[in-house]
């Protein structure tokens, strides 16, 4: 994890499965490299360890990887896009500088976190994921 005195940009990575948050942002961990890594969150499921978004437990992941750079949100399917658009209406459960990020959740979680790694701005990392939908594989 990066040094608690760097600000770099924290990633959210939300998933309405807690083991898919966490695998996606262990890969996106691993792969950013060695040296200091941006700070990562999973917030996957529902409390309760169920499939399904929580509010609760993203703000939570949000203020966990608050450095003052801003935290990018990336999500997996559609009630978690709905459930995050909601914290940022609210304006207070998120913290400034929260932005969801439209980009596809595993090839853009590796692209945030390795760009926010490197010590990109928020909107460097955003654009950074949301180019992962151009990544081709064939």
């Amino acid at each position: 994890m990066s040094d608690a005195g760097e600000q770099r940009v924290g990633v959210v990575l939300v998933s309405h499965s807690a083991a898919v948050a966490a695998a996606v942002a262990e890969l996106a961990t691993g792969l950013a490299g060695g040296g200091p890594t941006a700070p990562v969150a999973p917030a996957g499921g529902t409390e309760d360890g169920g499939l399904g978004t929580s509010a609760e437990l993203i703000s939570a992941a949000a203020a966990s990887v608050d450095r003052g750079a801003g935290v990018a949100v990336l999500t997996d399917l559609g009630s978690a896009v709905l459930t995050v658009k909601a914290l940022l209406a609210e304006g207070d459960e998120l913290p400034d500088r929260t932005r969801l990020v439209d980009a596809p959740f595993v090839e853009g979680a590796v692209a945030a976190v390795v760009t926010a790694s490197a010590g990109a701005d928020l909107e460097t990392v955003e654009a950074a994921a949301s180019e992962a939908y151009s990544y081709r594989k064939v």
